[in-house]
């Protein structure tokens, strides 16, 4: 690894050290650094904490949640503009905070982000919901919890909801009903991390673009040290990338720990392969 890699993955790893004190915005806009190493982090924090202040102002003495959350989202969608980039929701740029910022097009976690970052500082009770397919925000009011598309602003109705959750669910009618009420539970801050990481990892499969697999998959292992799995996908993105020894380190590694994995024979069939061209480059 590179002094810089090195240096960008120690920052990363000090912000999601401890569940308590995780920052989530200013973790999710790390990870930009990997196509941006020369982001200004706290200059963009502050680019959202001003435009947290230019909400603030807006708000109505004395208004109750429901109407400071009208506020907020008449700012944050109309007039501030931020939407879902329909034209390209695979572009990895819309997971980049600091070109959605920019933009203001983004997907649904991205622009949660930044939505939760302001509720927050306005003082909302809002929470990220990590929905099959799309992530959504829960605001707590008190007449009962709403659902929120965080691209659009729109109250999403349990309707709504089932029949989102619909292509996730093998047996359709009460068991969407009952998986979406344990689906609707709140999200951690390392779960949206978590998400954004992956959300990255399955466009960079996608497009076979392993150098910036590898530095989402060395984020994944940090962010989540109790996955073998990821450390396992980190061995094959180094594999990928012909770094031979610590593919097989990883690798082998999976196996220790999962000596009777599904999988098990792919990664064998990895693992002999790589030794043979560790024995050819020797």
């Amino acid at each position: 690894m590179t002094t810089m890699t090195t240096r960008v993955l120690d920052y990363f790893s000090a912000l999601v050290a401890d569940d308590e004190s995780l920052p989530l915005t200013e973790a999710a806009l790390a990870i930009a650094q990997d196509a941006y190493p020369d982001l200004d982090l706290q200059g963009t924090l502050a680019e959202i904490d001003e435009l947290a202040l230019r909400v603030r102002r807006r708000m109505p003495e004395g208004a109750d949640v429901r109407q400071q959350v009208a506020v907020l989202n008449r700012c944050f969608f109309r007039e501030m503009g931020f939407a879902a980039n329909l034209n390209d929701f695979l572009d990895p740029e819309n997971s980049h905070l600091n070109v959605v910022l920019k933009r203001r097009r983004g997907i649904p976690i991205s622009l949660a982000v930044l939505y939760l970052e302001m509720a927050t500082q306005l003082g909302l009770p809002v929470k990220g919901v990590s929905f099959p397919g799309h992530f959504l925000l829960r605001v707590a009011l008190p007449e009962g919890d709403e659902m929120l598309d965080p691209t659009t602003g729109r109250t999403l109705t349990e309707s709504d909801m089932v029949e989102m959750l619909e292509p996730f669910v093998a047996n359709a009618g009460d068991s969407v009903a009952r998986a979406l009420r344990m689906l609707l539970e709140p999200a951690t801050r390392r779960e949206i991390v978590a998400r954004m990481l992956r959300n990255l990892k399955s466009v960079y499969l996608q497009t076979e673009r392993w150098q910036r697999l590898l530095a989402i998959q060395q984020r994944l292992v940090i962010l989540l040290p109790e996955s073998i799995e990821e450390v396992r996908d980190r061995g094959f993105a180094y594999a990928r990338l012909d770094y031979l020894r610590p593919a097989l380190e990883d690798l082998e590694h999976y196996l220790d720990e999962r000596p009777d994995a599904q999988d098990a024979t792919v990664v064998e069939a990895q693992l002999h392969e790589l030794r043979q061209r560790t024995l050819d480059n020797d």
